[in-house]
């Protein structure tokens, strides 16, 4: 009886040790997930911080928080290109499962950097032809995301221009002569110029010192308007190109909404915030083993145009009702 009794207890034990491992198991927690920001504006821009919300907010809505089930690190290179090269190297070398990558000056070298960690990038003009995916519907890599613009559009600038100061004549258009998108946007631009009787000046600028030069010498000719087209240079310097637009009283168009609501006059093009939103979305996907080659690029459905009234006041432009019609904000 006794050796019975024994024998029971353990057996009694021996389940119990394996079932053990078993229930300690099921209670770890899930490995913490690992994601990379790289960005190309400062870490204090107003856009940066409202993308970074959205992305943020979306992450958190597909059950996502920073510090709790997933480790966010992330890299401000304010558009320095040797910046944004270190800082994608630091990123990868962190192991990350996904990075999500802002623009296109620094989804290219990301990507030249890694072909194996996956990449989410948003505002990105022109993917395929920046070699970033093979097509949109099939990305192919280890990228995929969101593009900001089709370079069609960009003639529809000149054209609000037009609308709203006849007289114009002359319009130099602000961009980075370093960029692709920049070469895209004006060739699209120079297509819509004869029939409008408006002749363009190309204004490559870097920097806030050239930026003035620029936009100074320009604006003695008279008869002018100015176009600021797609670039980290719009947002890391919109306070002085605000602010010489209207020292100079140009008429100007954004391709930035942030820069209107800043003082700027009139922006037209699609939300440039939403796309992080949404980029939260393929982040959590990959996160749960979906790849980048399956998820297909995703193009703006909608534009907007937003007017800044008291700008128009203050340059002395008496905006066309047809043209406020149109508007989705008119800024008081």
């Amino acid at each position: 009886m006794e050796f019975l009794a024994r024998r029971r207890e353990f057996i009694t034990m021996l389940g119990g040790a394996a079932v053990w491992p078993v229930a300690a198991r099921a209670q770890q927690p899930e490995r913490m997930r690992r994601i990379g920001v790289l960005t190309n504006l400062p870490s204090d821009d107003p856009e940066g911080m409202a993308r970074l919300a959205a992305f943020l907010q979306g992450l958190q809505q597909s059950g996502w928080t920073d510090g709790q089930n997933v480790r966010i690190d992330y890299r401000w290179t304010k558009g320095d290109a040797e910046r944004i090269r270190k800082s994608a190297a630091e990123l990868i070398a962190l192991a990350p499962d996904v990075i999500l990558v802002n623009g296109i000056s620094a989804a290219r070298p990301l990507q030249r950097a890694t072909r194996t960690v996956p990449i989410v990038f948003a505002n990105v003009t022109d993917p395929v032809g920046a070699g970033l995916v093979e097509s949109l519907a099939r990305p192919g890599g280890n990228a995929t995301g969101f593009t900001l613009f089709e370079y069609s559009t960009s003639g529809k600038w000149l054209e609000l221009l037009k609308q709203i100061a006849p007289g114009l004549t002359r319009v130099a258009v602000l961009r980075d002569p370093d960029s692709a998108t920049g070469i895209g946007q004006f060739a699209a631009l120079q297509s819509v110029a004869p029939p409008l009787g408006v002749e363009l000046r190309s204004l490559g600028v870097h920097d806030a010192g050239e930026i003035e030069r620029g936009i100074t010498a320009f604006a003695r000719g008279g008869n002018g308007g100015l176009i600021v087209s797609i670039g980290t240079f719009a947002l890391v310097n919109r306070e002085p190109i605000i602010n010489l637009a209207a020292r100079h009283r140009l008429p100007a168009v954004y391709a930035y909404r942030s820069l209107v609501t800043a003082g700027g006059l009139m922006f037209y093009g699609p939300d440039s915030i939403g796309p992080y939103r949404r980029a939260a979305q393929y982040v959590d996907r990959i996160l749960k083993g979906e790849k980048p080659a399956d998820l297909p690029v995703q193009a703006p459905t909608k534009y907007d145009l937003v007017i800044n009234l008291k700008t128009a006041k203050a340059l002395g432009l008496d905006m066309p009702a047809s043209v406020l019609a149109r508007a989705d904000e008119v800024i008081e």
